[in-house]
């Protein structure tokens, strides 16, 4: 009764794709704007602190209105097409042998109160069903609402972001020293959100670290 409802409901309130508008296919993300989402070439895009540091695609576009819509309109449902978008991306690369566990970049207490949610958190959720991976959101804590980054240089971008946060200690143990943990977040830019966080992770005796952002700013591309 419950499916037959269901099924229902789906002819009466069609989903929408988020970038086109389009109910011919009745899903969040089409098929044809999904494509248009083009990845990087399967290599780290930088070392930061020794990190291979990885992005699947470039901050534009569909990407760059489906990373939107999550972050900021509460579209959850968004979170799967980001994660199989990446999902996709790292089954290419030699690391995605490994097992990781995950760690998505925490959000302070003032942005998970206005938004509820931790939009990453969600995509490392949908990731981790395609991966098997573990996820773990109690090493790292944020302790400082920071300005929106987009709108500072780099070196703004790193004073902005220094302290910003701190390890939980009673958390690290010689289990951590022995895991791959795998940094998870949206964009790349300067690369000092990675940065703060892998200086975290190392000062407290793990060593064996990758980054993965869903993309990449085109200012990084054109300017790094």
């Amino acid at each position: 009764m419950f499916g037959f409802l269901s099924q229902l409901l789906d002819l009466i309130y069609k989903k929408r794709c988020y970038c086109c508008k389009s109910t011919k296919e009745n899903v969040n993300l089409c098929s044809k704007c999904y494509k248009s989402i083009k990845p990087l070439s399967y290599t780290s895009i930088e070392v930061i602190n020794g990190v291979n540091t990885y992005s699947a695609t470039v901050y534009r576009g569909n990407v760059q209105k489906v990373i939107r819509g999550l972050k900021y309109h509460k579209q959850r449902n968004l979170a799967f097409y980001l994660a199989k978008i990446m999902y996709e991306y790292w089954q290419n690369l030699e690391i995605s042998k490994k097992n990781f566990v995950i760690v998505p970049v925490p959000v302070s207490p003032e942005r998970l109160k206005e938004r509820h949610y931790n939009h990453m958190s969600l995509v490392a959720k949908e990731f981790a069903k395609l991966t098997g991976y573990e996820i773990n959101e109690n090493l790292i804590i944020r302790v400082k609402d920071t300005k929106p980054q987009y709108k500072l240089n780099k070196a703004q971008r790193a004073k902005n972001l220094k302290g910003a946060f701190e390890a939980v200690k009673e958390n690290f143990d010689e289990n951590t020293d022995r895991q791959n943990f795998l940094i998870f977040d949206d964009i790349l830019t300067t690369g000092s959100t990675i940065s703060e966080i892998t200086k975290i992770f190392q000062k407290n005796g793990v060593k064996n670290l990758a980054a993965f952002t869903t993309c990449c700013s085109e200012y990084r591309l054109n300017h790094f």
